[in-house]
């Protein structure tokens, strides 16, 4: 396996190598050079399933799983990771993702919102099945095609929006994939508040860029919900997944807040967000002295 994955990368620059692996084999990413196995990638196993256990349960017995959901960031830099959601998990009875999620359809869909930009703005690469990017309610058919024709009802439409948006956000945000595999590139605000279900942090780029996100994993809509902010500055909102392009109830935060020189959760600012329900949502600090 070595010798493959070493032939390949010389002779091949460019290609990936991805490897599935569920024994917490270490070093099957680093460079065989280092010892390791010399794949480019991992499937995050770890991940998959901690999550989709996490989204399956009903959002008022979260409080009690807050570190099931966090336990990925204690070794998401050990490897260079992908988060997956493979065809694995939408057959045999499994049940598309979907239908994973608990509630009624409208709350079905919040909670797939939330997962997939929870998703995006998690460390790792990104692995997304045909099919999950509409909310296709069936298990995945090998001899079917995907459900197109639910792009005519307006949830899996909006659905199908917000995964382009993310898109193009992962394309255009560097903070979204630089440093993805190191701990320069994340930072914790809060993982403590389990009462709440919310969970926020910060993603880095290189150049300096700073995101910041909230997700809110209960049905409870939360206001002026005090945030540490990486400092001072205008906070953009450009994640909502509860916007109603996508077919949610189009809470938010009017584009955007200033931070407040109120000292939070060891940070010399903080930040008033209004959390919609079910929802992932993420801010791009924008500097002062850069808008001048």
């Amino acid at each position: 396996m070595k010798h493959f994955n070493a032939v390949c990368y010389e002779r091949f620059p460019g290609i990936m190598t991805i490897a599935e692996e569920s024994t917490s084999w270490p070093g099957v990413s680093r460079p065989t050079y280092l010892g390791g196995l010399g794949f480019g990638f991992k499937w995050n196993m770890g991940w998959m399933h901690d999550f989709l256990d996490y989204m399956s349960r009903e959002p008022i017995h979260r409080r009690y799983h807050q570190g099931e959901a966090a336990f990925s960031l204690v070794y998401a830099f050990q490897e260079h990771f992908v988060l997956v959601l493979s065809h694995d998990e939408v057959v045999h009875g499994k049940g598309s993702l979907l239908n994973k999620m608990p509630g009624d359809p409208w709350q079905k869909f919040a909670n797939l919102r939330m997962f997939y930009g929870w998703m995006y703005a998690h460390p790792g690469k990104k692995l997304l099945f045909m099919g999950g990017e509409i909310g296709q309610w069936k298990e995945w058919n090998h001899n079917q095609s995907v459900d197109w024709h639910l792009l005519e009802y307006p949830l899996h439409h909006g659905l199908k929006r917000l995964v382009q948006h993310l898109n193009y956000l992962y394309r255009n945000e560097p903070a979204f994939s630089e440093d993805d595999d190191s701990y320069a590139g994340f930072e914790w605000i809060d993982l403590h508040d389990a009462d709440n279900s919310i969970f926020t942090f910060v993603r880095k780029g290189r150049s300096g860029s700073t995101l910041l996100f909230a997700v809110n994993a209960t049905p409870v809509p939360r206001q002026a919900y005090l945030v540490g902010a990486p400092g001072e500055g205008w906070y953009e909102e450009i994640l909502n997944t509860d916007a109603g392009v996508y077919g949610g109830g189009n809470l938010g935060n009017w584009g955007g807040l200033h931070a407040d020189p109120i000292p939070w959760q060891g940070r010399s600012h903080s930040l008033r967000l209004t959390l919609p329900p079910l929802s992932t949502i993420g801010f791009k600090r924008h500097g002062y002295a850069s808008q001048l």
